[in-house]
């Protein structure tokens, strides 16, 4: 692929408005969309994830949408080789591809590449996992808040998943997670433009409360009861589901599970810009008017509109 290959890609928290504005975005640049979500890969998982509506889908080409099932999970490894593979395809057809998402770890791999982490034994693995499975989530967290201190700090505590892996390379090398992200980047065969979206926090929390209430209209305690036999799966460990699955099981109102929809997106968009904000290569722009983020791409790129 030659050098003036360009991925230009959108971060953000949820419900900060990147869906429309890649799809403005490229539309300008005839370009596809590679999404670096990791739930909206599921094709099982659509109105919880706010996945982009069938004429949004239709509007532009987009990849990494729907295409896998979450009985076939998908890890960050497993998204690196499926989209250098359709980057690859793509630049020979495109001189723009527009990357979105709001799945940090996977937008680190897109553009950094993947880390090296150490070998964990399975009596190891599968002494935490058993653990997990007896005392719940509560534990987990505990475990890494004792054990993993560095990763608790910043880290996803509400995916056991993460935890565990966590925990994991804690127990088989001694050192944090952390320590092993901490290593030098992959260069990748095409230029890397970032821009992020940093709308105000009341703004943002009222975008994401209308955003539930509007999920719920749309069906979303439907969609949850059809995943409910599912709800083991690590693609159903996301909010939006759990709090509902909670409202199933009897534990809480289902004015109170939506409650807890609000709260946990909520603490989840800071969780997500808190580990955005590390990337000093991403430039943030306080609207999501595309017209902003041209200017910005065509003074980083030196390109003439």
């Amino acid at each position: 692929m030659a050098s003036e290959k360009t991925l230009l890609v959108i971060a953000g928290p949820t419900a900060s408005g990147k869906t429309a504005l890649s799809i403005a975005l490229a539309q300008h640049f005839r370009a596809p969309i590679l999404s670096f979500d990791s739930r909206q890969c599921y094709r099982e998982l659509n109105i919880g994830v706010a996945k982009p509506s069938p004429a949004e889908l239709q509007a532009v080409p987009h990849y990494f949408i729907g295409t896998h099932s979450i009985l076939e999970p998908v890890d960050a490894a497993g998204f690196e080789k499926y989209a250098l593979e359709t980057l690859e395809q793509l630049f020979q057809q495109h001189d723009t591809v527009v990357a979105v998402g709001g799945t940090g770890l996977y937008m680190k791999v897109l553009c950094e590449g993947i880390d090296q982490m150490p070998e964990v034994p399975d009596s190891i693995r599968q002494s935490i996992r058993q653990q997990y499975e007896q005392e719940g989530l509560p534990w987990l967290q505990q475990a890494i808040r004792d054990e993993d201190p560095v990763y608790a700090a910043d880290g996803e505590m509400q995916n056991p998943h993460r935890l565990m892996r966590a925990l994991e390379i804690k127990r088989a090398s001694g050192q944090s997670i952390r320590h092993f992200q901490q290593f030098g980047k992959t260069t990748r065969p095409f230029r890397i433009i970032k821009m992020g979206i940093d709308l105000p926090k009341p703004l943002l929390h009222e975008r994401i409360n209308q955003r539930v209430d509007d999920m719920m209209k749309a069906g979303q305690l439907e969609e949850a009861r059809q995943l409910l036999p599912y709800r083991h799966l690590q693609a159903l460990q996301t909010v939006g589901y759990k709090e509902l699955f909670d409202y199933f099981d009897g534990n809480c109102t289902l004015a109170e599970a939506i409650e807890s929809i609000k709260t946990n997106t909520r603490q989840y968009a800071k969780r997500q810009m808190t580990w955005f904000r590390k990337d000093k290569e991403i430039t943030w722009l306080p609207d999501t008017q595309p017209a902003h983020y041209l200017a910005c791409f065509y003074e980083q790129t030196g390109k003439i509109k």
